[in-house]
């Protein structure tokens, strides 16, 4: 069984930025999302991938993934995903030991920046880099499978006008 353990959260500031190692931009999309799961496709560069998570909120879940052809992707996302499609360019950054994640949303997401850390053991501890802003690994929002129902440029307390 495969599970995943994270921790998501907002961005402080911008000082993440020079640290900065490799870069990808990713294209996703879901074809079920269902109270106890979700099934996504995902391009990023010239590979692909079939998801399966489980869709408990918190650090830690059920997930599986599968490398599938790319035109068969392609051809997934276009034509039976459901849109808005998750668009996305992902930055990694190395950290006290770890690999951070940092998700840069595009799109109707644009505006949005997450960091992520995976961790090998529900108890492993980590040092906090200085541009972590609020945890968000319990908020359910900040979820790629929501952010596709429920795009964050629809939030009000995100809406242009209350931006500041």
């Amino acid at each position: 069984m495969a599970i995943e353990i994270e921790h998501k959260f907002l961005l402080a500031n911008e000082n993440w930025r020079s640290q900065v190692y490799q870069h990808m931009r990713y294209r996703q999309g879901y074809l079920s999302a269902i109270p106890t799961s979700s099934i996504r496709v995902r391009v990023a560069d010239q590979r692909a991938w079939l998801n399966i998570k489980s869709a408990t909120i918190g650090n830690h879940r059920h997930e599986y993934e599968y490398e599938i052809p790319l035109d068969d992707a392609q051809e997934i996302l276009n034509t039976l995903c459901q849109p808005p499609l998750i668009e996305k360019t992902r930055h990694w950054v190395k950290y006290a030991g770890f690999i951070w994640e940092i998700d840069e949303f595009e799109g109707v997401n644009q505006g949005l920046i997450v960091a992520e850390i995976e961790l090998p053991e529900l108890d492993t501890v980590f040092e906090k880099p200085d541009w972590l802003g609020l945890e968000v690994t319990e908020d359910k929002r900040y979820y790629n499978n929501n952010l596709a129902k429920y795009p964050y440029s629809e939030w009000s307390e995100f809406s242009p006008e209350n931006r500041g």
